[in-house]
């Protein structure tokens, strides 16, 4: 656990609130919106890590991320979002660097899809592939933001 200001991130799969990590994801993220509840539920189950971001006065979640690992060497960082009622505080930042340099994958290979937030991810060594990577992509149409 980590406190952030007035908030608090967490990586106990047992404390999210499943329900907030449903509403965002099936309403608000562009990348997200054509699952269903149950394949969110099995995202959440079969992750090697999840961090939530929490007020801590309300403990309402207003953020989360999950990443999907070997557990050894590699990870992929995946739904990563903080709540419109309180960006620009530095969530964003401070939820990528827990899950990223603050866990037990903090010297891995990282790999995340992204249509935006550049920036954010750039601060943590995100950047293009190298000559050495190679995606198949998946059957699903992608959505546009």
């Amino acid at each position: 656990m980590s406190v952030f200001g007035s908030f608090e991130l967490d990586d106990d799969p047992r404390r999210i609130d499943r329900d907030a990590v449903w509403r965002f994801l099936s309403t608000e993220a562009y990348w997200a919106r054509w699952r269903q509840r149950d394949d969110v539920e099995k995202q959440i189950d079969g992750a090697w890590r999840v961090v939530a971001v929490y007020d801590t006065a309300s403990g309402a979640t207003v953020g989360f991320a999950r990443a999907i690992s070997d557990g050894v060497s590699l990870a992929y960082l995946a739904d990563v979002y903080i709540d419109p009622s309180v960006r620009g505080k530095g969530l964003g930042v401070e939820l990528v660097r827990f899950m990223v340099d603050e866990g037990p994958g903090h010297i891995f290979r990282w790999a995340l899809h992204t249509r935006d937030a550049h920036s954010l991810y750039k601060r943590f060594g995100f950047a293009p592939p190298d000559s050495g990577y190679m995606e198949r992509p998946g059957a699903r149409p992608a959505i546009e933001p």
